[in-house]
């Protein structure tokens, strides 16, 4: 088959990133052009620096004079808050999401590898409250989750959050710490020291098995059986069983982990309609 010039050229492109990414599974992330990445720069404003990394806020003109809602960005393994906003990929789908108005949160998760951690949540939870206190915030939290962030995007929407989400979205994200546990011994390793762990982690601290104690959620979920890094079987397939019927969608991709048709105007058209229709049937509670 013959592939577009462009998907050709992408290809090429993230070959190095990939082979010197391989011996830790980490995936890369198209980066974003210097001279739009440098305008974009002055657009995020840093959150107050505590434990772990800086989150960067982002917020549409219109949401200082009418009420609008926070969607919180959790990143892939081994990256950050300012990896996510100069990827020109990523930038599609929260470009979207601001043209939609939402303010967009990239958290740092409290550090570069805390795999969805009741830690990385508590210092989430702080740029949360920190972030709300900067626009007309209507009381409404959406969460999207890119790989390793599928943990802590799920673990924020469970009975007992620091801060309520009311929709999650996911894009090839883990949502299985034991699956993630078993997948290699750097991320048992990395695990161990985001839990504080000194044995395999107990169910309980799984988010995905703490779905069993909610109502259906909304979520919005996209993955490919061609990615060999979070297996779709696990992962994606497991957390659509608990998804509410009607709001929801499973989107199917194909190729590898985070490839670059998760990153086009179209999927981000829809993950923002998904957090739209969520809005238009919840009346917002002002919880600022």
């Amino acid at each position: 088959m013959k592939l577009p010039v462009r998907t050709f050229l992408l290809a090429l492109a993230l070959l190095p990133a990939l082979s010197l990414g391989a011996a830790r599974a980490v995936p890369a992330l198209p980066p974003q052009p210097p001279a739009q990445g440098a305008a974009a720069h002055d657009l995020w404003q840093p959150l107050e620096r505590g434990p772990g990394q800086a989150s960067l806020l982002r917020v549409p003109p219109r949401c200082h004079a009418e009420a609008c809602a926070l969607v919180v960005v959790s990143h892939p393994r081994a990256q950050s808050p300012e990896r996510l906003r100069d990827s020109a990929g990523v930038a599609v789908l929260t470009g979207r999401l601001l043209e939609s108005g939402f303010a967009v949160m990239l958290s740092g998760d409290g550090g570069p590898t805390t795999w969805g951690s009741p830690a990385a949540l508590e210092t989430a939870a702080r740029d949360h409250a920190e972030a709300t206190r900067h626009f007309f915030w209507n009381g409404h939290t959406y969460a999207l989750g890119l790989s390793m962030g599928g943990l802590l995007a799920l673990r924020s929407a469970l009975p007992g959050s620091p801060y309520n989400v009311e929709g999650v979205a996911l894009i090839d994200g883990w949502v299985s710490l034991d699956a993630a546990w078993r997948a290699s011994a750097d991320r048992r390793a990395e695990i161990r020291a985001a839990y504080g762990l000194t044995t395999p982690p107990l169910p309980g601290l799984d988010p995905l098995r703490a779905l069993e104690g909610r109502p259906p959620l909304p979520l919005f979920v996209v993955s490919s059986p061609d990615d060999r890094l979070v297996p779709q079987a696990g992962n994606a397939d497991q957390v659509f069983l608990h998804a509410e019927v009607g709001l929801s969608a499973r989107v199917h991709v194909s190729g590898p982990h985070l490839g670059g048709n998760r990153f086009t105007p179209e999927l981000a058209r829809r993950l923002a309609g998904f957090f739209g229709a969520i809005e238009a049937r919840t009346p917002p509670q002002y919880g600022f």
